[in-house]
């Protein structure tokens, strides 16, 4: 592909080495005299970038750069000066050019700016599909080995490098490969945890990753102090590649000091991973030792399992021995989170102030039900998008930016991830069994199908779950699968694949961010 250079200079003629130069190397150069010729080639032809000389007679570089943005606001224009002052600087990058030379420049300069503006995205997307292409057999060789926790964060980590580096780049060729690739590492990962889950639980000398129970005592509570509140960020549902996403736009108000990342427990579902957080306990100590707190899902309305969170994280405050002023606060909607903003100032008054954020579960549950939400996030690109649209324009952001006004410190994390299902699995059970679709608990459970990619848990004790009645068996689908009643089964599965879900095992689901950051 050719591409199009208007070239605007008074000294023009004293430039034809650096034209022809540009010409041998493939680009259509046209050169024009004066800022009024250079806007009446924008008006009639079609350039992919202007070179445009600051101090001409006349209209100067920056009044023919305010009128070039008025006509054609995403052609790149690239300014360049004998001027070395900082106001017009200021006032060049204030009107979004692309690049900024200062004279006297050599062909090379400007063969680079060139390609940075024009084959910028094709070179991006030569070097990352090689770079990718020459990780693939590392990655492949890694998790096919028998490896632990810390060796699979790590693999995560990279496939979530690697997807992200991926979407920026025009040539899809990697996709599918990488899709593969993706899920082959799930596959290897579900197998992993049901080797080693019950282990982690059971013995105290055997090698396990910090667990959700574990997390507050670990991580949260050494980093309550007195000089500046700790504002302690629960993001249901965010995994770690939307964690990547978002961190572009809190980065402008504050640094990360630890990156991290623990495993969510089984079920990843809110009911159980959320509660053991704020607890500080497995889900069958939480029934033993806090009756009057715990609710079984077994049949129950789901949004009544997490309405105790806050008295739970009470009882392991004091548990613990702390002596801590904290505030829990849950924002379910746009309103509740702008009152908050408007309460700002009576958190300071905390060491701890706890905020759980659900908009990112609403919004996967909500693409499941709604067509709208549907068609905006139709893969995991779109859904990342979505992620950091929101934060951008959502009264959260409002929140982080006083936090960093104050130089408050923040703790970012989640409860458990989700993956976009899409292959069914058939079971059978009763009326009482609750409806999530990545894992059930109840009575009388039985697969109308193989028992492949599926875990199946008969005594719950094992992994440290309620046993409501003799026969309670816990079922969770492995990978991207998900559960569909042998009832009207064609439509329920047509309805809900393709969509985003949590409960059961998966790489997405259980490694989940830790990140503590302070202001800048």
């Amino acid at each position: 592909m050719r591409y199009n250079i208007l070239w605007a200079d008074d000294e023009i003629d004293l430039l034809k080495p650096y034209i022809i130069f540009l010409q041998t190397k493939g680009y259509d150069v046209t050169p024009v005299p004066s800022g009024a010729d250079a806007l009446d080639k924008v008006e009639s032809e079609r350039f992919d970038v202007v070179f445009l000389d600051e101090m001409m007679p006349g209209m100067t570089g920056l009044e023919t750069l305010s009128k070039i943005k008025v006509l054609k606001p995403n052609l790149p224009v690239v300014m360049i000066t004998k001027s070395e002052e900082e106001r017009i600087m200021e006032d060049a990058i204030g009107s979004q050019i692309a690049d900024y030379l200062i004279k006297p420049i050599n062909p090379n300069q400007i063969l680079l700016s060139v390609k940075k503006i024009l084959d910028n995205k094709r070179l991006i997307s030569e070097k990352t599909n090689l770079g990718y292409q020459q990780d693939f057999r590392n990655l492949a060789m890694q998790y096919n080995d028998r490896i632990g926790h810390e060796e699979w964060s790590e693999i995560y980590k990279k496939l979530i490098f690697w997807e992200l580096q991926l979407d920026k780049s025009d040539d899809k060729s990697m996709e599918e490969v990488f899709g593969m690739q993706k899920a082959e590492a799930n596959s290897n990962f579900c197998k992993f945890i049901e080797e080693n889950y019950e282990d982690w639980l059971s013995d105290p000398k055997v090698d396990k990753p910090l667990l959700s129970h574990q997390l507050m005592k670990t991580k949260v509570f050494p980093l309550v102090k007195n000089e500046s509140p700790l504002f302690f960020l629960l993001i249901d549902n965010l995994r770690y590649d939307q964690w990547k996403v978002i961190e572009e736009v809190i980065s402008d108000y504050f640094n990360v000091e630890e990156e991290s990342d623990y495993y969510a427990i089984l079920p990843t579902a809110t009911s159980y991973a959320r509660n053991a957080i704020f607890s500080g306990m497995m889900p069958s100590d939480m029934a033993k030792f806090h009756p009057d707190l715990w609710v079984n899902d077994e049949g129950e309305n789901e949004d009544a399992l997490n309405n105790n969170e806050a008295e739970f994280l009470k009882r392991q405050i004091d548990k613990n021995r702390l002596k801590i002023s904290f505030s829990y606060n849950k924002i379910l909607n746009t309103n509740q989170g702008k009152t908050l903003v408007d309460n700002f100032n009576n958190l300071l008054k905390n060491q701890l102030n706890v905020v759980v954020y659900n908009f990112v579960d609403m919004l996967s549950h909500s693409r499941t039900e709604m067509g709208m939400i549907k068609e905006l996030a139709p893969d995991e690109s779109a859904y990342r998008s979505i992620t950091k649209s929101w934060l951008e324009h959502s009264p959260l952001l409002d929140l982080l930016k006083k936090i960093s006004e104050k130089k408050g410190r923040l703790v970012i994390t989640t409860d458990h991830g989700m993956i976009r299902v899409k292959h069914p699995k058939r079971i059978v059970g009763d009326r009482n069994v609750n409806t999530n679709l990545r894992y059930k608990q109840g009575k009388n459970l039985n697969l109308d199908d193989k028992n492949d990619h599926i875990l199946v848990v008969r005594k719950p004790e094992t992994f440290m779950l309620p046993k409501p009645n003799i026969s309670t068996a816990y079922f969770f689908t492995m990978e991207d699968y998900f559960f569909a009643y042998p009832n009207n089964y064609n439509h329920y599965v047509s309805h809900y694949r393709d969509t985003f879900q949590h409960g059961g095992v998966s790489i997405e689901e259980m490694i989940v961010p830790f990140v503590y950051l302070t202001a800048k």
